[in-house]
Formats: structure tokens, sequence, C-alpha cells
């Protein structure tokens, strides 16, 4: 019996329908590779917002008063919002504790709030392979704000900025984050930056060292988000004239102090997500970061057929063989790969 999927059901905000489609995604099946074929042309409307940061930070309870703070009446509408929250799989057994729900169980009886965990399942970069997909899904079902949250992998976690509008980097203090905060990579990719467990003793020397290497790094750091974003594009960045000159349009990353387990300093982080959704629309951002994103997506599509096709072509025993000379020495991975193309 062929698996289906309730499409109108997902479009419609039906959670079981929408659990389904995500569960099929999740597993990478034929039924949900035609479920995001179907459900593309009704995504590209949700702020997509990730939340980063080393393990331990306290992500998941940012996360949790954040959407509180969203569906707040008093803020205007309340947001309908999805969490995608993403935990590292076991490298021996493939399984996850997928525990966020347990620091977020204030908020799983709201109506308009729709979490889903989900195993990293031995990706790098902290999210998931398929982290995009369930992404697409929850944005045409019509979430207003999808908060990602990441594995927790340090300063090469990433993939999330190719992913998310808006990029939140989590610190806390009495982790070496004054030298982490000089280190490339996880600072450079913040579009917010969130010292949190700010009642620490520590945490005024945090927020220094973060403060001072922005500061310091700022002329090359206004710049060099947009640089990431739209480094695969073939295109140039949104300039603006000012004077005589053209500069690129620039957010300055803000620097905020939270004591997450209190919902002390959140309402500063969920205004700054406003205004950096405001400044990607108005200066042409959200655009091009959404066109790098599907860039990339489809790069690494186009390379996945690629192998598989390539595999198709080529006999089994000769990549074995060849292998086999590697093990011996007999031959580098460079000149291996040169053969195996031949």
């Amino acid at each position: 019996m062929r698996r289906t999927v309730d499409v109108q059901g997902v479009l419609a905000g039906d959670r079981r329908a929408l659990a389904r489609a995500l569960t099929e995604v999740e597993n990478d099946s034929k039924v949900g590779r035609e479920v995001l074929d179907v459900l593309f042309p009704h995504s590209g409307n949700a702020h997509l917002v990730g939340v980063t940061g080393s393990p331990g930070a306290g992500k998941s309870s940012l996360v949790n008063q954040m959407t509180r703070l969203l569906r707040t009446p008093d803020r205007g509408e309340p947001k309908k919002v999805a969490i995608v929250a993403v935990d590292p799989s076991s490298p021996f057994t493939g399984g996850a504790i997928l525990g966020d729900r347990i620091r977020m169980r204030d908020i799983t009886e709201d109506e308009g709030v729709f979490i889903r965990s989900m195993a990293s399942r031995g990706h790098l970069g902290g999210i998931a392979r398929t982290t995009s997909g369930l992404v697409r899904v929850l944005d045409a079902a019509g979430f207003d704000i999808i908060l990602i949250e990441t594995v927790g992998a340090g300063q090469s976690e990433v993939d999330i900025a190719r992913l998310a509008h808006t990029t939140i980097v989590v610190e806390a203090p009495g982790m070496g984050d004054d030298i982490q905060a000089i280190k490339a990579g996880i600072l450079e990719i913040a579009d917010i930056l969130v010292v949190n467990k700010a009642d620490h003793p520590l945490a005024d020397n945090t927020l220094r060292a973060l403060t001072a290497s922005l500061e310091f790094a700022r002329p090359d750091h206004v710049s060099a988000l947009e640089r990431f974003h739209h480094r695969e594009l073939a295109f140039e960045p949104v300039k603006v004239k000012k004077g005589n000159q053209e500069k690129e349009m620039a957010w300055i990353p803000p620097v905020f102090k939270t004591i997450s387990t209190e919902g002390v300093g959140i309402e500063a982080v969920v205004e700054a997500i406003d205004k950096h959704a405001k400044f990607l629309r108005e200066h042409g951002q959200w655009h091009l970061r959404d066109a790098a994103r599907l860039q990339e997506e489809l790069n690494e599509l186009l390379m996945a057929a690629f192998a598989a096709e390539w595999r198709k072509k080529v006999d089994q025993q000769r990549i074995e063989a060849v292998l086999g000379e590697v093990l011996e020495r007999k031959l580098s991975p460079i000149h291996a790969v040169e053969k195996l193309l031949r």
C-alpha cells in the first residue's frame, strides 16, 4: 500500500497531516520528495531564525522564552511559531535523545506553536541534511516565524547561516568566550549576539570581549556576512550611493545580555529580530539570502544526482580495485579519482 500525505491538510495547518509530511521529508522518502515539490510554490513567506552556539549556552531556554513572547498579544497579533530543534545523533547507534521538548514543555500546549525535534543523523555543521526540507514544509503550512535550534557544535557550525534569514549566536560566560570571541567562524555568522546566563560573575567580561571583538573587526565584518551569503551568486550584493561613494548595506550585530531561565532581556532580542527582518527587506537583502540558499540547495542536489549517475555507469569491481591500490599506497586519492573518472 502506497503511503500518502494530505498536502491540502498541510496547507490548512492540520497538525496530523503536517507531522506526517515532516516524517516523510526527514526520512528523505519518495513521498517526502513529492511533498516538497508540491509545497515549494507555497513557501518563501516565513522568517527563518537560526539559534546557534556552544553546548550548554542556553539555546533551548532562549528559544522557549522568545516563543512565549512572540505569542503574547501585547505585541500585536501573535505570531504563529514553529520550532525545529536539531539534536546530535550517536555515532554508534545513530539514535538521539531529542530532549529539547523537555525545556519547552510550557509552550507545547499552545495551538499556535509547533515543535519538531530531529536528529542530526551524522551530518556535520549543526543541522541535519533534511532540515531545510522540514523548514520548507513548515513555511508552506503558514508559520510566520520558524526558529531553528542547532546542535551546538562550536565555531565550525556555520550551515545555519546559509539556511536562516537571521542568525542568533548564543554565548555563555565562563566557557572561554574571551578567546572564542576573537576566533573566526561562529562569531562572523552572527546577525545578533546574545550573552546568556548574564547573572554569572563573568558575564560582563564576556560581553566586553564580544563587543571589543566586533569593534575591532567592524571594517571587515560589516560586509563579511553578506559576502558569505552571496559568494555563490552570479550577481552583486545590493549597494547604495552615499555622496559620491557606493557602500554595501551593512547590519551591525547588536549584543544583548539575557537570563533565559528567568525571561530577562528577551524583549530586546525579539525586537532585534523584527528590526533585522525589516532591514533585510528594506535593503534588498531578504531576496538575496533566499536566492543564495536556493542556489546552495540546487548545487547540493546536482552533486548528489551526478554522483548517483556516475555510480550507475562505473562497475563496482573497478571502484574496489582502485580502492585496493589506494590502500596499498600504490595510488594517491587524487590520482584514484582521476583514474575512476577516466
